[in-house]
């Protein structure tokens, strides 16, 4: 993810959302080349002319070389099975397209769904099920190591599963302000302090006016420990 320094990955009204640098482009086709599936929410995928494939030739040399297709998995989420059936990731056929919902979405959504996507997968009644769908994806599709690319309520879910591994996220010195601005966890969040996911800061990296930073999920301790 990248944010302002206020937090935001958009702006209020979601008309900017991508704001970054091209290096900042560029880090994210490297961290494209090391996934097995690429995932984002069917906002994120509406609202940008992302197709979600791994880049130029040199990034899909790099997939090749270490040991996986040279094209990505890419998996859409939508509790309701609303995502734009126009959006450019449907333009392009590539790679397989995998659309994780719920019950919640009605027939006739369903049915486009199938009609778009090499599979459509329900994953829970009314919220969708990550852990569920996280094991599915590896046993059905050999997917090991996945990108999720936001936004902010699909990361949010992810936060709370505990499901998060790694966070990637660029600092870029721009502030949007507004309270409707989206941060890179929206959503239901946490209510108490003690729920909160804990990460350590692995790494920091100043290039250009941006910062990168690198984030590892504390583990845990076992309760007999």
């Amino acid at each position: 993810m990248a944010m302002t320094a206020d937090g935001k990955i958009a702006t209020a009204n979601r008309a900017v959302t991508s704001f970054g640098s091209p290096r900042d482009r560029g880090h994210l086709l490297e961290l494209r080349a090391t996934a097995d599936a690429v995932m984002a929410g069917a906002r994120t995928v509406d609202s940008a002319s992302t197709t979600m494939e791994p880049g130029p030739a040199k990034f899909r040399r790099r997939r090749l070389k270490r040991g996986l297709a040279e094209y990505n998995l890419r998996v859409i989420v939508s509790r309701s099975g609303s995502v734009n059936p126009c959006a450019e990731v449907f333009k392009h056929r590539f790679s397989p397209i995998i659309i994780l919902t719920t019950r919640r979405a009605k027939a006739n959504r369903l049915e486009r769904l199938r009609a778009l996507a090499d599979e459509v997968k329900i994953c829970g009644q009314r919220e969708i099920n990550f852990k569920v769908a996280f094991r599915w994806l590896r046993k059905k599709w050999g997917v090991k190591r996945l990108l999720c690319e936001g936004g902010g309520e699909l990361n949010d879910a992810l936060f709370r599963a505990g499901l998060v591994d790694e966070l990637y996220l660029t600092i870029c010195p721009k502030i949007f302000g507004g309270h409707d601005a989206p941060t890179i966890a929206d959503g239901k969040g946490i209510l108490k302090i003690a729920g909160a996911r804990r990460f350590v800061l692995k790494s920091a990296r100043r290039i250009g006016n941006e910062l990168f930073t690198v984030l590892t999920a504390m583990k845990k301790p076992h309760p007999c420990s």
